[in-house]
């Protein structure tokens, strides 16, 4: 439709006076853009699950109780990142991209705050629950003795300093948001490079500085999360980024638009944490501590199949949000396919590859037999199903992005129904954990398979107005 020419100007001036970042994603070709937005923010995702990989290393060190009790701690420090940077982090970027679609700059700025305000407020209260309730947690999920002990040196320190993962997360979200993958990208790589040398100096320690065990490795983590959290907060405050630290009034309806994406998403991520916590259980429950170990360990690859998802989901949140924001509605939907494509692609080539060799992956955490056998025997069967887990993780970042959760949310009930109600029908009716592992495998080809469905059917969308992917 041809403007007229008052019109045409007004068009042309507010295209102008867009932030240049904010047209990249409203009008740059969608691969290459993707693709460029999501190296670094897959580098910092591999980055930050690297982690929890060097330390459970180290920890490996200092014998079996010390690397199961890491085991039961570490899928709830992992919840809490999830929750921080994947669920909440989903909503607070959602929030600021769709405001800087419609060009509500204001609104985006005063974002910044409620996010901050928020997260904070958020890890306060889930850093309380695992320190009060920590030890009956741990002791359920079948460790008592030397590692029930290893278990509560490790979480009181990690999570006594969690809720700095809330605030780092909350600003690298901020920043993501904007459609800037490359600064957050930099700082966690930082805290990963310091994290290195820093966690056995104090697991072991040297010179004057005393060997702190388990608990080291604790510190060492929740100290370079500080300085990342810093190098993040000056680089907003000093006014480099697309949106600005401003005082603003509380306002609900700021408040709501994070939350109406971000507590659908934690619940979805509080459902993957309870599906690996409660299937811990069980296999803790069936075969004992051993078992648990080697469980844990591979279960570990499967968590990070979550940053390697995100490293594609933070572009999507932004890519989608941002053109929902401006009413390009086919755009978004395509971005969101394409997107998804590339995850089950990648998340799938690393399932196929610990199915086919599980003793290259196991072996670097120890050489139990019955850890060994446990894990190899989890990656067979649920290894080729990571695809579906990682285009299920996928969708639902980009869902973020739409700010319509309501499929992840189902597809995420169903997964824990079949993973932990098949699964412990399985271990009733045959005492073995092959086939725990087999229904583990059926729930994340169902909730991939759900989600995907879902989005191509253009669900974001009302039937008045279902976008035609071009």
């Amino acid at each position: 439709m041809k403007l007229d020419p008052p019109q045409a100007i007004i068009a042309a001036t507010a295209v102008h006076e867009m932030n240049p970042r904010t047209r990249i994603l409203l009008h740059a070709p969608i691969v290459p853009t993707l693709l460029k937005m999501a190296w670094p923010n897959l580098l910092v995702m591999l980055a930050q699950a690297s982690t929890g990989l060097i330390e459970t290393w180290w920890v490996s060190h200092l014998g079996a109780d010390a690397l199961t009790g890491m085991a039961v701690v570490f899928p709830g420090f992992m919840m809490m990142q999830m929750l921080s940077a994947g669920a909440m982090g989903g909503g607070i970027s959602s929030a600021i991209a769709r405001a800087l679609g419609a060009r509500r700059h204001h609104d985006a700025e005063a974002l910044v705050m409620h996010a901050a305000g928020l997260n904070i407020a958020i890890g306060l209260f889930g850093a309380a629950i695992f320190l009060i309730w920590g030890r009956p947690l741990y002791h359920a999920m079948g460790v008592e003795g030397g590692a029930l002990e290893a278990a509560m040196a490790y979480s009181n320190v990690v999570f006594g300093g969690s809720v700095l993962v809330w605030l780092m997360n909350a600003l690298a979200s901020i920043i993501r948001g904007t459609g800037n993958m490359l600064v957050p990208s930099l700082a966690v790589c930082i805290g990963v490079v310091l994290l290195i040398p820093l966690s056995p100096l104090l697991i072991f320690g040297w010179g004057p500085i005393p060997a702190l065990g388990i608990a080291g490795g604790g510190w060492a983590v929740v100290i370079t999360t500080a300085i990342v959290t810093a190098v993040l907060g000056g680089y907003i405050l000093a006014g480099l980024s697309v949106v600005r630290f401003k005082l603003a009034r509380p306002r609900w309806d700021l408040t709501a638009d994070i939350l109406r994406v971000g507590a659908i998403a934690a619940v979805v991520s509080l459902q993957t944490s309870l599906t690996v916590l409660l299937t811990t259980a069980l296999v803790g429950a069936a075969a004992g501590g051993d078992a648990v170990a080697g469980f844990g360990t591979g279960v570990r690859l499967e968590y990070l199949m979550v940053p390697l998802a995100f490293g594609f989901g933070g572009p999507l949140v932004a890519l989608v949000g941002t053109n929902i924001g401006a009413g390009q509605e086919a755009r978004a939907l395509r971005v969101a396919l394409i997107g998804g494509a590339m995850v089950f692609v990648l998340t799938e080539s690393v399932g196929l590859a610990a199915a086919i060799w599980p003793a290259a992956w196991l072996g670097l955490f120890g050489t139990d037999p019955q850890m060994i056998e446990t894990g190899s025997a989890y990656l067979r069967i649920v290894g080729p199903a990571y695809g579906f887990f990682g285009l299920g993780l996928s969708l639902y970042f980009a869902s973020q992005g739409a700010g319509k959760m309501i499929w992840p949310l189902m597809a995420g009930v169903l997964r824990l129904i079949i993973s932990i109600g098949g699964g412990w029908l399985a271990l009733r009716l045959t005492g073995s954990l092959t086939w725990l592992f087999v229904a583990l495998a059926v729930a994340l080809v169902v909730y991939g398979t759900i989600i995907a469905t879902a989005v191509a059917s253009g669900v974001w969308f009302k039937p008045a107005r279902s976008a035609k992917v071009i």
